[in-house]
């Protein structure tokens, strides 16, 4: 903590540009990241997420700019800095006949410092792998073992890069509880996704990168509601009077009628509360009601003008 109470700021990224021969991969780029949040980098393949992470692991250089981390300079004090971070590498490969429980061993050994191995591995869900070898873990389990890897050291920010692509949504939901338990340590967290629903459920802020600047940040409730205040109600009536009301009511943008199925579109937070009342005092039944509310996902199409898959 700062001396105001306030966080203090442990990641400093200060205009870094980062170009390949003609290719810009990161223009400009500035962001902050405070101690033991969770800070999300987010945005389509190519648009310099990776580049971005690696010059502040000190992996790669920027062509300008400046970064700090922990209070020190990932080039100049490339040691000290190594032995406080945890990096979890994207689509790393290990010897094929390592045992899980050797490349623990082999990468403590690379530390000044390093945590309880088997206590580690426990933690993770891999006590019963130890003995495995490399080639024959499922991919959620090699997901645990990077992380395992990455924390090892017991480092004081933690890089986890497209943590999830391609696990099954059980493998997903059961490392997205293993970060939270990484912050939940006092950690503070550096990732990279290009799934909106990671970002959302793990990030505390996230910064949205496109073709290599960054177009806007904050915690994903409030880009939502800067960017797209609009709220959906989909419902379902046989009234014949219902559509009237409906349009009636303050907020009301738009009211679609396909049968007898209704989407109404509004601004505000008291919006779905107002349709509610609607109903009520006019004593519409439904037989079928439910919100729909943006996300990310919108608020990155909103921004772009395309989703993040395409």
């Amino acid at each position: 903590m700062g001396v105001s109470g306030t966080p203090r700021s442990v990641i400093q990224v200060s205009g870094i540009r980062k170009t390949y021969g003609t290719t810009v991969a990161v223009s400009e780029v500035s962001f902050e990241v405070s101690e033991g949040e969770v800070f999300g980098l987010i945005g389509p393949n190519g648009a310099g997420k990776t580049t971005t992470m690696e010059c502040v692991e000190g992996v790669r250089r920027p062509d300008r700019g400046d970064i700090s981390i922990l209070g020190l300079n990932p080039f100049r004090d490339v040691y000290q800095v190594q032995n406080r971070i945890g990096v979890q590498l994207q689509q790393a490969q290990l010897q094929k006949r390592i045992k899980v429980w050797e490349a623990v061993d082999l990468w403590a050994s690379l530390y000044s410092k390093s945590v309880d191995a088997a206590r580690l591995l426990e933690q993770l869900g891999l006590a019963d792998s130890r003995n495995a070898w490399f080639m024959t873990l499922s991919g959620g389990q090699k997901q645990r073992l990077f992380i395992a890897l990455a924390l090892i050291n017991d480092p004081e920010v933690v890089f986890l890069d497209e943590l999830t692509t391609g696990l099954d949504p059980q493998s997903r939901r059961a490392i997205w509880d293993l970060v939270r338990g990484i912050r939940d340590r006092g950690k503070t967290v550096f990732m990279i996704t290009h799934l909106m629903e990671e970002a959302e459920r793990l990030c505390d802020r996230v910064a949205i990168i496109e073709h290599g600047k960054i177009i806007d940040m904050g915690r994903p409730e409030e880009l939502v509601g800067r960017h797209c205040p609009a709220r959906t109600v989909v419902l379902a009536t046989a009234n014949a009077l219902a559509e009237e009301r409906f349009r009636a009511i303050p907020q009301v943008e738009t009211v679609v009628r396909q049968g007898s199925q209704f989407t109404i579109r509004g601004l505000g937070e008291e919006f779905v509360s107002e349709v509610i009342q609607c109903l009520s005092e006019n004593r519409i039944r439904v037989t079928d009601f439910r919100t729909m509310l943006p996300n990310l996902e919108d608020v990155f199409l909103k921004l772009t003008g395309h989703s993040i898959r395409d």
